[in-house]
């Protein structure tokens, strides 16, 4: 083996062209690697809320809103000045790409009557609109903006929200939120934070090589290999045809934890044979005999689990499965191909890695772990049960995080925007209730919608708005209960209040409401199309939409209950409409059953959409990992022990979770899978010197000695290595890329005490145990 990475090395010069062709050609390609941004398909494909919210869209052409919010103290001057500046700032959005109307009461539909201060319907629509366009105080213009489908629109929804963002920047207290924004926001800063992952942390990372071993090409070397394989991986994923999307920002994390860890391994060998005398060229070469199998089985076993999440039916999470085995994959071949003319070029003089600092001491340390094992194997096995037992404990107590402003940082423009609104507004998260309908709307239909708003309104008190084309018409039709007449634009003076005008002659009261709707149509096409529309794909089946405003601010229990609540109360106005259906000979309206819908719904149950399919991939992820070890170590035995060091650190990370009460988002929803592949590498190498110093000739325990020194002293630089160059994604403004930093760091120091001292342990207890007996 050696002689042929002495041939190996003897190309050395070749390859690294090869290489650096390779990976210009790898940034070519890679520029066409794509972002996904589409919450939409973080949901698996037969998902019912994804499915619902597609038919939802398919009706009524979309349901993404923007809420735009600025500050005027004169909105219903008598003069009209507060209602002109909202028809400037509704004419100017208006006009963007992208955007399908805007609803506000600026119309010459509705200015009359609210500029009217003795008009019943005036007042009544003020109070119908009331934290939907505008505050209950009158000082605060709120303008619900419908965006056109992404289909349909020739500017991206990033382009749009930052023109939409620069209008209310120049309006006083002008901020925007919605779902599109926080979700635009989210995937901006996740972009941002993949860039700072590529770069920044690997500089870090190469500045404590540095620091440790003092030997600059060695630190450029390590930067190399992580940033040649994140390139070839992007080629790879882009000559594909995959997307990164929110999830997979974790790739650059995964393939810098396994290329670092590479890199210290070969330092601390090639530092070893030089020590022996051997010639550089000649230490590489024995360090690379001694490496390739288990950094080949490294890459292969964080391959194998990581196509666990192949099984997964959420896309994202499948293809980032996928891009992970490709990233882990391509390490070896990146390493194989510069490592040779990087460490060999220039003097043999600056080849040499210094004596790590603390060396000494570290090795010392290490001894007396290895005799605290021996001496007392017991208390260890007890605590590390004690351990698992408080960890599968805490990982029951684990709660979703569903509020998904919680995954920016306080200070972040839309946190600020979604504060200011729940508090003078009452409620910012947008979502929906579509019924059936009739073909033509009657007056008696929609009398009985308002039956069924006013129990969403009594029985879902979490509701903070509920709202639809019945309550316009009504307030327009019926200026109030008290037989107060009132004049419609085109209308004759009505001496009735609507509801006993209708009792006398219906058919005068649907053709007026009809010729309203007319009204209507003229001045809000686009809010009229969304209110009440056809299906596409059923032209004979209406519906009717109800909108709903309620809190984004809550927690996940309070979320689930109040759609859940909603859909109780629409599932029950349902039956009642069957039941009614049955005893007509010629039903109103169709049979379809009703459509409860929105990103509020969809941003609740994002998180258990992205864990649903994790424990079972956790599961493959184990077992192909133990298959896969088992080959690389011909022994089932060593191949369980290594797993049980990898494990236990996850529980306890989740465990820990669930003890101090954190939730579980983006950031920890990936956690188990990523872990696996953060561990096994060290157990690779553990279980390999082991058995490798077994065939040289020394007993079990002379071996667990010498690769507690050799591969502990590579465990603990590339840990906190790695631990100190995450610790950048700290200064994230996406609480889940912090999260996801941290929960790293907390990963890989427990497994870097299930491969010092549980491994050890199970060998001592399992292995060497029963050979000396």
């Amino acid at each position: 083996m050696k002689k042929l990475f002495e041939r190996w090395i003897a190309w050395r010069w070749p390859l690294l062209w090869i290489g650096v062709a390779l990976t210009i050609g790898a940034v070519f390609l890679g520029r066409g690697l794509s972002f996904d941004r589409s919450i939409e398909n973080m949901f698996a494909a037969d998902d019912p809320l994804i499915q619902s919210h597609e038919r939802f869209n398919r009706i009524f052409g979309g349901n993404e809103v923007i809420l735009g919010v600025y500050q005027d103290d004169q909105l219903f001057a008598s003069d009209g000045s507060g209602l002109s500046r909202v028809r400037e700032v509704r004419l100017q959005i208006e006009a963007l790409d992208g955007v399908k109307e805007v609803l506000t009461l600026d119309r010459d539909l509705t200015r009359g009557f609210v500029l009217d201060s003795g008009s019943a319907a005036g007042d009544k629509l003020k109070e119908l609109f009331a934290g939907y366009t505008h505050n209950r105080d009158g000082n605060i213009v709120a303008l619900p903006i419908q965006l056109t489908p992404k289909s349909q629109s020739t500017v991206s929804r990033v382009e749009l929200i930052e023109q939409i963002r620069a209008i209310f920047k120049q309006l006083p207290g002008g901020m925007i939120t919605g779902e599109p924004v926080m979700v635009v926001d989210g995937f901006q800063y996740v972009e941002e934070d993949g860039d700072r992952l590529g770069w920044a942390t690997s500089l870090l990372l190469a500045a404590v090589i540095l620091l440790v071993f003092r030997n600059i090409r060695w630190m450029v070397i390590a930067i190399v290999v992580v940033q040649v394989t994140l390139q070839w991986t992007h080629a790879a994923l882009a000559i594909s045809g995959l997307q990164l999307s929110m999830v997979s920002s974790m790739l650059t994390a995964i393939v810098t934890v396994i290329g670092v860890a590479t890199v210290v391994h070969y330092i601390l060998r090639f530092r070893q044979y030089r020590d022996q005398g051997e010639a550089p060229q000649e230490a590489l070469a024995s360090a690379s005999a001694y490496l390739l199998a288990p950094v080949f089985w490294a890459c292969a076993t964080d391959a194998v689990g990581f196509s666990a999440l192949l099984i997964t039916s959420v896309g994202p999470v499948h293809d980032f499965g996928i891009m992970m085995a490709v990233g882990a994959m391509l390490v070896l071949p990146a390493v194989l191909v510069f490592l040779p003319g990087l460490v060999l070029a220039g003097s043999p003089t600056l080849v040499d890695p210094a004596s790590p600092w603390g060396d000494a001491k570290l090795s010392s340390g290490l001894s007396r772990t290895i005799n605290a094992i021996v001496k007392r194997p017991v208390l260890l096995t007890s605590l590390v049960l004690v351990a698992f037992a408080v960890s599968l404990w805490g990982a029951t107590r684990l709660r979703v995080e569903s509020d998904f402003t919680k995954n920016f940082r306080e200070n972040t423009p839309i946190v600020q925007a979604y504060a200011f609104v729940e508090e003078e507004l009452g409620g910012a998260g947008v979502w929906d209730v579509a019924i059936p309908a009739p073909k033509q709307l009657t007056w008696d239909y929609l009398q009985e919608v308002q039956t069924l708003e006013d129990r969403l309104r009594s029985e879902v008190p979490e509701l903070s708005k509920v709202l639809s084309l019945a309550d316009v018409v009504s307030a327009m039709l019926e200026a109030d209960k008290k037989k107060s007449p009132v004049q419609l634009p085109g209308m004759a003076l009505l001496p009735l209040d609507i509801d006993s005008l209708n009792a006398r002659f219906p058919s005068m009261v649907n053709s007026m409401m009809q010729a309203g709707m007319t009204s209507l149509r003229a001045q809000l096409p686009e809010t009229l199309n969304s209110l009440y529309a056809s299906d596409p794909q059923n032209p004979d089946q209406h519906w009717f939409r109800i909108m709903l405003l309620s809190k984004e601010r809550q927690d996940a229990q309070t979320k689930q209950e109040t759609i859940q609540a909603v859909r109780r109360v629409v599932a029950e106005y349902y039956a009642e409409k069957q039941a009614q259906a049955e005893k007509d000979s010629e039903p109103e309206v169709h049979d379809s059953e009703p459509i409860v819908s929105g990103f509020f719904v969809l941003l609740t149950h994002l998180i258990d959409s992205l864990i649903r399919d994790q424990w079972q991939s956790f599961a493959l992820a184990i077992a192909g990992i133990g298959v896969t070890m088992t080959l690389a170590f011909r022994s089932l035995k060593m191949a369980l022990l290594a797993l049980i060091p990898n494990v236990l650190p996850i529980l306890m990370v989740t465990g820990a979770f669930g003890l101090l009460g954190y939730r579980i988002n983006m950031g920890a929803a990936m956690i188990a899978a990523v872990s696996m592949g953060l561990g096994v590498d060290a157990s690779i190498h553990y279980i390999y010197g082991f058995q490798r110093s077994v065939a040289d000739g020394m007993t079990p325990s002379q071996a667990l000695v010498e690769v507690q020194q050799s591969v502990g002293k590579a465990v603990i630089f590339a840990t906190f290595a790695l631990i100190a160059g995450f610790s950048i994604l700290c200064v994230s403004d996406f609480v889940p890329t912090i999260y996801f930093g941290v929960l790293v760091g907390l990963t890989m120091l427990g497994a870097l005490v299930g491969n010092l001292i549980i491994l050890p342990l199970s060998i001592k207890l399992l292995v060497i145990g029963r050979a000396e007996t």
